[in-house]
């Protein structure tokens, strides 16, 4: 039985380079990644045979669309793109979705399928939750579609908020007064802020009022209307203080709140977090999405670090027993999202 064949015809010399890579480094990392294929480079023309040959031709006829819209390609790009189509997802459904375009020019777009069902999910209900680890880009995601319905005048304000929580340092021992104390804190908001909308722009929005950037603690006794919200770190809230950020919501408002349940600092570990989606899972224009380690976009040392603490984690849940079913009460890597 011969094996399957499949040729793929690229359009045009010039897409060539931007798919194979420098001295074909794009090319080997899709060698590698599907050992089972034999691929021949000819011109602009390639063929793939072997047992996974149609698979490879797909991941070949996406990465030229891509390509075909503008995209550059990397390593990182195509290593997430072959993820996608080993599980069935097609990457152009993914990574052409445009939410936004920043300051500097760049398109802000979901990288991972669990990214795009974020926020898809923010775009259909009006409170998401996003959970994961560090570096699956669950706050500047959300600022970035909160920056996007603004422009879009689909709501009046933004809000952004997180606990003050003290995590090893001590915010009494800090100069200035609360808000100089508890800036440390929300300065990954501010940093999500001035990369999308540049400095000046972010100051000026910050200025009028337009953007607000507070502690959790000046949400209490507020009815927040046409704002969109965005609850980060959730898991340093207590459940006293969860109830009362979600109760704040007014009408023609949206709310994403994202938090890592490995990452608890709240005293006495009693966060607010855990559990919400048993709660509240039954709650109309309520969505829960779950990010994991494969929707890790920073370096591959994050998913790496990510990979080696949940292994860790693992082994000593196993070893405790009766503790399986609690979440991780440790520090994970980072605090950046």
């Amino acid at each position: 039985m011969s094996p399957t064949q499949v040729k793929i015809l690229v359009p045009g010399n010039h897409l060539m380079v931007g798919l194979l890579g420098q001295r074909d480094e794009l090319l080997r990392i899709i060698e590698d990644a599907f050992e089972g294929a034999h691929i021949v480079v000819r011109g602009n023309e390639i063929t793939i045979e072997g047992d996974e040959a149609e698979r490879v031709g797909r991941l070949f006829d996406e990465l030229v669309m891509l390509l075909e819209q503008g995209q550059r390609l990397d390593a990182s790009d195509v290593g997430r793109t072959i993820a996608m189509v080993k599980d069935d997802v097609r990457p152009t459904d993914v990574l052409t979705t445009e939410l936004l375009r920043s300051a500097r020019g760049r398109t802000v777009r979901p990288k991972t399928p669990g990214q795009k069902r974020y926020t898809d999910a923010i775009a259909g209900n009006i409170v998401t939750f996003g959970i994961g680890p560090a570096g699956t880009g669950k706050s500047y995601l959300a600022v970035a579609l909160a920056v996007q319905a603004l422009q879009a005048r689909e709501v009046d304000r933004i809000i952004l908020t997180r606990p003050a929580v003290e995590a090893g340092e001590r915010l009494g021992f800090l100069p200035g007064d609360i808000m100089a104390k508890v800036d440390p804190y929300l300065r990954p908001l501010y940093d999500a802020l001035y990369d999308l909308l540049g400095p000046e722009g972010a100051q000026r929005l910050l200025e009028r009022g337009t953007i607000e950037v507070a502690p959790l603690a000046f949400m209490r006794g507020r009815t927040l209307n046409r704002s969109f919200i965005i609850l980060d770190e959730a898991q340093n809230t207590t459940p006293e203080q969860m109830k009362m950020f979600l109760t704040r919501i007014g009408f023609g408002s949206k709310v994403v709140v994202t938090g890592d349940v490995t990452q608890i600092d709240v005293p006495g570990g009693r966060s607010g977090l855990p559990g919400l989606e048993q709660l509240l899972g039954d709650v109309t224009g309520l969505a829960f999405v779950n990010l994991t380690k494969s929707d890790v976009v920073r370096a591959r040392i994050v998913a790496d670090i990510v990979d080696a603490y949940e292994a860790a984690d693992a082994l000593t849940r196993r070893a405790n027993g009766s503790g399986a079913n609690r979440p991780g009460r440790r520090r994970g890597p980072g605090h950046g999202r």
